[in-house]
């Protein structure tokens, strides 16, 4: 795409209004939501404050739904601050605004901390008379998932003061990775590029462009190899020191327990993933290094487009019609509630300076609703980011309907709407494509699931030797990058050049920084919708898409074993994780049978 035509696309794209919240950062109704937010959960605190495990069904019922009202107050004002931070991270009033507000409103949430603290360690008396009430039972999920905390706790003062010292903390940490890594400027050519835009040229069709790209990439992540390296080094210490305390014996077991799975059944994913690597990565990448006449490729060149093939650029009305018409297919509804985000501008699409890279869905409040970021840019890979997030939006929807406080879908659920959508977009292009067309749409659909699974299952094995060895020292940024380089080369495999110039590249991944052992999820979502995915071709298709919604609609109210029992699959058996490696496989063999 040359210049001309991406800046004129630029100037139709969306970008959200956040007036809907408030008018501005300097909206004086902030402050007086914040004054009345702080009033609210003190009159709270001063009512409910040691008194939980004495209540009735009828006074337990008050007191959670006040506890989610004054959440949902709190987490609206949070999502206008850090989406406005999101779209111009270099703004030095934006970014104080960012943090003022994170400041204050984690003072409030330490003094709720309480709330969980003993709802956690109500007496199996008490939680049976309270769910004997018919309305009261529908909060069993939600004490359900505290009660497993239970075990981890530790003395409420100690909670509060994680939870104030988090701003100063972890999350400073966090805030100064993204604001460094926003404003890093990439040389290429005569141009200084943001971190968004050099990504971007690593699938560019001139493969000279794609090496200058990616030499500039390394050559700025190494300058910077220091502060990432410190970053990590604190985070991982960090968490260490607050995993062992509460009693966690394995380093990603607090993480597991946040998503509601077992270690052993993200055990049984990454051992399946990792043994399947070359008959994915490594079958692939020699499969496409031929195609480009080598015997390997570089490591910029992992995500090029295949040769002699062209990519129209496909405008955001296009997109809009391809991405409703896909998911109309398969249930009208969904179609319906993704239509919103395009008609009321939920969405913030154009590329400019400070914002944030990458895409995301940010669910907001139940009462409010989610919004989009993406960096919108005419690909293919564009498109199907887009049909992503848009499947997270509506399933963001559907779960809000269990109220804030049950409406979060575990990690691991959390991809199962954003890759069914990308199946379901992807199926319809394939559909309507000519030969060649296929060959480049396959090609493309099975690096994007190699690099949802394969590769993320190799940042998973990067984030545990990392975080192991960092329990005994500090780790220099030369050791961090051996421990990238030992991990990454098994998870690309033999036919992919992984050089000096690709040590750095771990310090532009946010997930490192901000959930640590989140990647895994990633792959146990793409994993569950292959395993659905042929579940639905063998099935009743309108009974299979009235499960499927249904399933979304549950929100954090169910586990993934719950969920997943409808439609005869469990991930506790390892043939659930081998269809996965089954759907990925298939698609290789369709992209031979072109070839042939």
């Amino acid at each position: 795409m040359n210049e001309m035509s991406l800046n004129k696309m630029n100037n139709k794209l969306p970008i959200w209004d956040l007036s809907e919240i408030y008018k501005n950062i300097k909206d004086p109704k902030i402050n007086k939501d914040i004054k009345n937010i702080r009033e609210t959960a003190n009159n709270f605190l001063n009512k409910w404050k040691g008194e939980i495990n004495n209540l009735s069904p009828s006074d337990f019922l008050i007191c959670i739904n006040e506890y989610q009202e004054i959440n949902e107050a709190i987490y609206k004002i949070l999502t206008h601050s850090s989406l406005t931070f999101a779209t111009n991270m270099e703004d030095p009033e934006i970014s104080k605004y960012n943090s003022s507000i994170s400041d204050e409103i984690t003072e409030i949430l330490s003094t709720l901390i309480f709330v969980t603290l003993e709802l956690s360690k109500v007496d199996d008396n008490t939680i049976k008379n309270w769910l004997n009430d018919k309305e009261a039972k529908n909060w069993e999920p939600y004490l359900n998932i505290l009660r497993k905390r239970n075990p981890y706790l530790l003395d409420p003062l100690v909670e509060e003061i994680l939870i104030e010292k988090s701003a100063t903390g972890r999350s400073a940490w966090t805030r100064l990775f993204d604001e460094t890594s926003a404003a890093l400027r990439f040389p290429f050519k005569k141009k200084s590029l943001t971190q968004a835009e050099i990504l971007n040229l690593l699938s560019d069709a001139d493969p000279k462009t794609r090496k200058i790209a990616g030499k500039s990439l390394s050559e700025v992540l190494e300058n910077n190899k220091r502060i990432f390296g410190m970053i990590l080094n604190v985070i991982s210490r960090d968490r260490f020191i607050e995993d062992n305390k509460r009693g966690f014996k394995r380093i990603m077991s607090s993480r597991n327990l946040d998503n509601d799975v077992e270690d052993e059944v993200v055990d049984k994913l990454v051992n399946t993933v990792d043994k399947a690597m070359p008959e994915l990565t490594h079958r692939y990448y020699k499969w496409k290094a031929n195609q480009f006449g080598q015997t390997r490729l570089d490591w910029w060149d992992r995500n090029a487009p295949l040769p002699h093939s062209s990519e129209k650029l496909i405008k955001w009305s296009e997109a809009k019609d391809i991405i409703l018409d896909s998911f109309s297919s398969f249930h009208p509804e969904i179609s319906n509630l993704a239509g919103l985000f395009f008609k009321n501008n939920w969405i913030d699409a154009s590329l400019r300076k400070g914002k944030a890279s990458g895409a995301f869905a940010h669910p907001s409040v139940p009462s409010l609703h989610p919004y989009i970021l993406i960096n919108y840019q005419g690909k293919i890979r564009d498109v199907m980011t887009l049909a992503h997030e848009l499947g997270h939006g509506v399933h963001q929807i559907l779960a809000g309907k269990n109220g804030l406080l049950m409406a979060e879908t575990p990690l691991t659920l959390a991809e199962t709407a954003s890759v069914f959508g990308e199946m379901l977009v992807f199926r319809k292009l394939l559909d309507e494509s000519s030969i060649a067309q296929k060959k480049q749409l396959l090609s493309s659909k099975i690096e994007d699931m190699l690099n949802t699974v394969a590769r993320q299952i190799g940042f998973h094995q990067f984030e545990v030797k990392f975080h192991e060895a960092r329990i005994k020292c500090e780790l220099t940024p030369d050791e961090i990058s051996n421990i990238w380089l030992e991990t990454q080369s098994h998870a690309v495999g033999p036919y992919i050049n992984l050089g000096d110039d690709y040590r750095f590249l771990w310090g532009y991944i946010p997930h490192f920084v901000h959930s640590p052992f989140y990647v895994y999820a990633y792959a146990f979502g793409d994993s569950l919708v292959n395993a659905l995915w042929y579940a639905y071709q063998q099935s009743d298709k309108d009974i299979f898409s009235n499960k499927y919604i249904e399933m979304l609609s549950s929100g954090g109210t169910k586990s993934h074993n719950d969920l997943l029992k409808p439609f005869n699959l469990s991930a506790y058996d390892n043939s659930f994780w081998e269809k996965g490696i089954t759907m990925i496989t298939g698609l290789m063999d369709e992209l031979d049978d072109l070839d042939n």
